[in-house]
């Protein structure tokens, strides 16, 4: 069984937000959110929020607490660009790209993931 959670157009940039995805992805739920805890990517805290929802999801369906889970999956979307303009000498106008992000982390029982890894 898995359970899932979205963050969306969340302002951190995809790049950003996916050296934090990485670091979590097929790690066990308990150990996810103390290395989120203590990241120093700022990042880090969005990303945790979205595993502890997550986890709150497998607990809704019946399934265990976060020593039961992994992060089977995790990743990191690109959501639409904020165009912005930040005034330059002589009058000119530079652009400015605020980019988003569309965070997705599924979460599912340790057995369920070591029987879709061995096959």
């Amino acid at each position: 069984m898995e359970a899932r959670a979205k963050a969306r157009f969340v302002r951190v940039t995809p790049r950003k937000a996916r050296r934090v995805v990485d670091l979590i992805r097929g790690m066990p739920a308990d150990q996810a959110q103390a290395t989120l805890k203590f990241a120093p990517q700022s990042a880090s805290d969005t990303v945790g929020k979205v595993l502890d929802s997550a986890i709150a999801n497998a607990g809704q369906s019946g399934r265990g607490d976060a020593s039961s889970l992994v992060v089977s999956r995790a990743w990191v979307d690109e959501g639409p660009t904020l165009k912005r303009f930040r005034p330059r000498a002589q009058g000119r106008g530079y652009r400015i790209e605020k980019r988003t992000s569309h965070i997705t982390v599924i979460v599912s029982d340790r057995e369920a993931n070591h029987r879709e890894g061995t096959r």
